[in-house]
């Protein structure tokens, strides 16, 4: 799945017109202020550009899950207030994205003035992907933008049914990025092509490696679902982490893979986890075979991070999805940090480096080398669906070329 086959906003005539672009604006807000305008920043040449072609932007997004009803906490006007400080222009705001007052912001637009919207999840339908609501959305404006990649697995009403009611769906630079990357990355990836996964459960990451196995020379396992695979080796694992209803699916996938997967070899290991009050206890190193029974393991060790991060140097690509210990905990972080460290190295020396969102983005980001990677992306679970090799609602409803 690419952006070749779709309308990219350049493709567009865009002068004088009013172009509605949906956002990922589900930014952190603390006291009324945006605490971190990352996501704003990333869609800068989106808007940039329609307004340099004299475009009427409106913009459209959702922030955080208010079910349908009006949530004051989550209102977007703090939002356009941070963007308009990024523009360096004034954002005009409506207070909602449907009816009467859209309908005159919208009106009051001149080219190149840009109005965002309220929070789309103000409404419930928007979830439903309600064809009148998608509709309304629709009547705001003359052509439709998609540049929210963070939302493109989710076919919604902002995402996927209002194209429907436009005469082109175009994607915006930011969609157009995330997906060039990724795709490219999974359809004709510089080699050696190494993946690393992560996470706490086999579950959630199963279809990943799976679509992953067959495209990869070596596939790294590292976090909490370590523990599901080495239980499935016969290994004793203490307390740590482990879904027994997946040995069997553990081991197919050993089986299957052979030399491609590798595994951690040695792990921190702890006495006591408190994962909500981000403590632990003792810690200790040990080998794969020597994991006490009451102790669960918490961090890769120094000789699995010594193996990783040679692989990784030796890599042409490599994709990263999840941590490789409870990072969350400065003590156990070590691991994952070391990985992120390895990766800003091996981008250095030429390879291209793609952070798969969520927790794997806020760890290069703890690691201080978010900048020294190639790519970041910006949607956790679209990024996952996207490698697990599903097709993305919200780029498939975009027009053909």
């Amino acid at each position: 799945m690419s952006t070749e086959k779709k309308l990219f906003v350049e493709d567009l005539q865009t002068e004088g017109k009013r172009v509605i672009v949906r956002v990922d604006f589900n930014v952190p807000l603390k006291d009324g202020k945006v605490e971190s305008d990352k996501r704003l920043r990333e869609s800068l040449p989106t808007i940039a550009y329609l307004r340099k072609k004299g475009a009427k932007v409106i913009l459209m997004s959702h922030l955080g899950r208010p079910d349908g009803k009006r949530v004051p906490d989550m209102s977007l006007r703090p939002v356009a207030d941070a963007l308009g400080v990024l523009l360096g222009a004034k954002v005009a705001f409506a207070e909602d994205c449907v009816g009467p007052s859209a309908e005159q912001a919208v009106a009051a637009l001149k080219p190149g003035d840009v109005l965002l919207l309220e929070n789309l999840r103000f409404h419930p339908e928007e979830e439903e992907n309600d064809p009148g609501f998608a509709k309304q959305l629709a009547a705001l404006a003359d052509v439709y933008v998609n540049d929210a990649f963070g939302s493109a697995h989710r076919a919604h009403a902002s995402t996927e049914g209002i194209t429907r009611f436009v005469s082109q769906a175009a994607a915006g630079y930011l969609m157009k990025k995330e997906l060039d990357y990724l795709g490219e990355a999974l359809t004709s990836p510089r080699r050696p092509f190494v993946a690393i996964i992560g996470g706490s459960k086999v579950s959630s990451k199963i279809d990943v490696i799976k679509h992953l196995l067959p495209q990869v020379d070596k596939l790294l396992i590292g976090g909490g679902m370590t523990y599901t695979f080495l239980k499935a080796q016969g290994f004793e694992i203490g307390k740590s982490i482990c879904e027994n209803d997946k040995l069997d699916l553990a081991r197919s996938i050993l089986a299957e893979a052979g030399p491609k997967l590798v595994l951690g070899t040695d792990f921190v290991v702890t006495d006591k986890l408190d994962f909500k009050a981000r403590t632990v206890g003792n810690l200790r190193t040990v080998n794969k075979d020597a994991i006490p029974a009451d102790w669960e393991g918490v961090d890769s060790g120094p000789e699995t991070v010594a193996e990783f991060t040679k692989i990784i140097l030796g890599a042409k690509t490599v994709v990263w999805n999840g941590p490789v210990g409870v990072f969350e905990i400065d003590a156990t972080a070590k691991g994952t940090i070391a990985v992120a460290q390895a990766l800003a190295q091996a981008t250095a020396a030429g390879a291209t480096t793609i952070i798969g969102g969520g927790d794997s983005a806020s760890a290069v980001k703890k690691a201080g080398v978010a900048s020294k990677v190639s790519h970041v992306s910006t949607g956790g679970g679209a990024s996952l669906e996207f490698l697990e090799g599903k097709i993305l609602p919200g780029v498939a409803a975009l027009t053909n070329r």
